[in-house]
């Protein structure tokens, strides 16, 4: 059956004379009669002009022609029969050519549908190549961000470790004694170290919101693209079904007003344009992902560097006070050792001291008894002699020995007091040293001997990082 293109919709069998198009061609004959057709001027003839004759077997009246009516009436019949098959054939060979031009016409039409459809194949083709390398691009980039996000959620867990290590020590150090309660360089690294992993805690848990975010960002250009290329791979399948499509196949038919239904929504440009915007906003999504997993490279190897060092220097910090504090209080037990030795030697000095006050009694007995004894010489006898003057100089000399060496046993026993002070002093300050070095040796850097990260976090974040 042939397929017509025309202003109007007109569906028939075959061309027939009956056909609007044959129909305008072909004379209408109103009056079938040969009265018609006798006229050769172009006058119509009618019956009535017909003489009348007389049937005397009938005994009726009859309209009746003349012989040369007959005659023109045949001839008038043989040239309409020559005009009607000379055009006849006339349109016989119209429709051959008709027929020979719309047969080329449709399937030239039909064999250029059918290499448009094979370029729309082609291209439906390509894009879908393209949409299908940026999806599995995508993909591979999807898995890598999320490789590194895992990889950072478990470095960000793991700094919960370091950080309870140095506010643990911090709180340890609140447990020192007296003159060793300073802020001395490991409470500033310790201060510098918490400062330091909460900063890197912060740093990233950004990047962990941002990594969540870009995962959405992937997944939804990867969406666009797996909705993109279910339509092509659809529509490759349609248009190669209908570039297959021939004359002879089945299920072909008629659906009659189908060329006026328009539900496109696209033209080729747009079309095309689409699927390259979508491919280009995964590519710019993918840049993105790369660059962000570029920055979460970053961020592990530089918290790992900044978190060994002050680690490292937490530690050389805390082993300089300990030598610090262990020479000090060396040196307080040296001097308490020395003390000790003074205040044995001030014991036995006092010792001595009252000793030779006691000593002193009897030569002042002897002597104040001499000169209560000569006191009870009489008259003339009673002379001031030099004996006299003798027995009262030893007395005030005895006098004066005892009142110095009070004044020196004095001395000697605030000194000794002194001394004793110094060492219960010394003894104190000997065990705040001691308290000092068993917080910060056993203490604290017991809990540091090692780095507190997990190593299976990954090659980036394992210690010491360059």
């Amino acid at each position: 059956m042939a397929y017509y293109d025309s202003p109007v919709v007109t569906r028939t069998r075959s061309v027939t004379p009956l056909t609007p198009e044959m129909s305008k061609i072909l004379p209408y004959v109103s009056n079938k009669t040969v009265s018609r057709h006798f006229s050769s001027n172009g006058r119509s003839m009618d019956v009535g002009h017909a003489k009348n004759y007389f049937n005397p077997a009938s005994k009726t009246v009859y309209s009746r022609y003349s012989t040369n009516d007959w005659g023109v009436s045949n001839n008038m019949n043989f040239g309409l029969s020559d005009r009607e098959r000379s055009h006849a054939e006339r349109l016989r060979a119209d429709a051959w050519r008709a027929v020979k031009e719309t047969d080329a016409r449709t399937r030239n039409r039909q064999n250029e549908v059918t290499r448009k459809l094979g370029e729309r194949v082609c291209d439906i083709a390509h894009w879908k190549s393209e949409i299908n390398n940026e999806i599995n691009a995508m993909q591979h980039e999807t898995e890598n961000l999320k490789e590194y996000r895992r990889m950072l959620e478990k470095a960000y867990n793991d700094t919960t470790s370091p950080l309870h290590i140095a506010e643990e020590c911090l709180l340890h150090r609140e447990k020192r004694n007296g003159i060793d309660l300073v802020n001395d360089d490991v409470e500033k690294s310790l201060s510098k170290e918490v400062t330091i992993i909460k900063r890197c805690q912060g740093r990233m848990k950004k990047l962990l919101e941002k990594a969540y975010v870009q995962l959405k960002m992937n997944r939804a250009a990867q969406h666009n693209l797996e909705i993109d290329s279910k339509d092509k791979h659809h529509a490759q399948g349609l248009d190669d079904r209908m570039q297959q499509l021939r004359n002879s196949s089945a299920g072909i038919g008629y659906y009659p007003g189908i060329e006026n239904v328009d539900n496109t929504i696209t033209i080729p440009h747009s079309w095309a344009r689409y699927s390259e915007e979508n491919i280009m906003r995964s590519q710019k999504e993918r840049a993105a992902s790369e660059r962000l997993r570029g920055e979460i490279d970053g961020c592990l190897r530089a918290c790992a560097s900044e978190m060994w060092n002050i680690f490292n220097g937490v530690n050389n910090a805390f082993n300089t006070r300990v030598r610090e504090t262990t020479d000090a209080r060396n040196k307080l037990q040296a001097h308490l050792q020395r003390t000790m030795q003074e205040i044995f030697d001030m014991e036995r000095n006092i010792h001595l001291l009252r000793k030779a006050i006691q000593d002193k009694e009897n030569p002042m007995k002897v002597a104040q008894t001499r000169l209560d004894e000569r006191t009870r010489r009489i008259h003339v006898e009673i002379c001031h002699d030099p004996v006299m003057k003798s027995l009262t100089r030893e007395v005030n000399e005895i006098r004066e020995s005892v009142r110095l060496l009070k004044e020196k046993l004095k001395s000697c026993e605030l000194s000794l007091a002194r001394l004793v002070k110094t060492k219960a002093t010394l003894e104190h300050d000997i065990g705040v040293k001691e308290n000092s070095i068993r917080i910060d040796s056993q203490y604290c850097l017991g809990m540091r001997k090692g780095f507190p990260m997990d190593p299976k976090v990954g090659p980036i974040f394992q210690m010491p990082t360059c």
